[in-house]
């Protein structure tokens, strides 16, 4: 494949300022934070394609400077409650010390759903929806927090919180949670069919879309589970999901 077009690649770009994107003070879409500029047909600012995709995915990968000026990436669990993204971790981490005091950050996010499997190399490319959201996090206190907790629980296991106990003070004084508001991100969906050149489409090579996906499994017991002790409901309604 040849690089130039770089299709296989799940990337933001920019955005142009006033173009693509969620709404952010003008100070900020003037930065180009938000500014697609590759393959920005690709581009989005429907807030409910947003929403869908963050609620779709358990995983964010979170992005910061850090004081030395070394960049770091990290993976986390994400939640999105209405209007922000909840991250969470333990206060020791080093990278949610420095978002919870104000280093900005941004979150991206990404699912991909199929292989467009174009008459080339060059054209081929994933089916894929792609987020950054950027911002200062905030940092969540006493209910706040233990209610942002039971949200994270709930995205990842739903119904789950009724069935465990209560976090003790000291859990909850060892765990970070952090929000971040959505009002500043880029959005890009692709989609369909592939967009071969018509002397690829008159040649012989086979085109389509192979869709892929990731499914729940039957729950395995941990080794030291007492005997006597069923799958609970939240648990079986996953398994069910397939």
């Amino acid at each position: 494949m040849r690089r130039g077009k770089g299709k296989w690649a799940v990337s933001m770009g920019e955005q142009r300022p006033g173009e693509e994107g969620g709404a952010a003070p003008r100070a900020a879409r003037d930065q180009g934070r938000t500014a697609i500029t590759r393959l920005a047909e690709y581009g989005s600012r429907e807030r409910q394609v947003l929403d869908q995709l963050l609620d779709d995915q358990f995983v964010g990968h979170v992005a910061l400077v850090r004081a030395d000026g070394y960049p770091v990436i990290l993976p986390t669990a994400i939640a999105r409650d209405g209007d922000r993204l909840l991250l969470h971790g333990s206060t020791g981490s080093r990278w949610m010390r420095m978002a919870a005091a104000g280093a900005p950050v941004c979150v991206e996010v990404t699912s991909a759903d199929a292989i467009i499997v174009a008459r080339s190399a060059f054209e081929s490319s994933l089916r894929y929806r792609s987020a950054v959201v950027f911002g200062v996090c905030q940092r969540l206190e006493e209910r706040e927090k233990e209610a942002a907790l039971d949200v994270l629980t709930e995205r990842l296991i739903p119904g789950r919180a009724a069935e465990v106990r209560r976090p003790t003070a000291r859990e909850l004084a060892a765990t970070l949670v952090l929000s971040l508001p959505l009002a500043e991100w880029s959005l890009k969906v692709s989609g369909g069919w592939p967009d071969d050149p018509g002397e690829d489409v008159a040649g012989h090579a086979w085109a389509g879309v192979v869709p892929f996906a990731v499914a729940y499994g039957d729950a395995a017991p941990a080794p030291d589970l007492r005997p006597g002790i069923e799958v609970p409901p939240s648990v079986r309604r996953l398994a069910e999901r397939g």
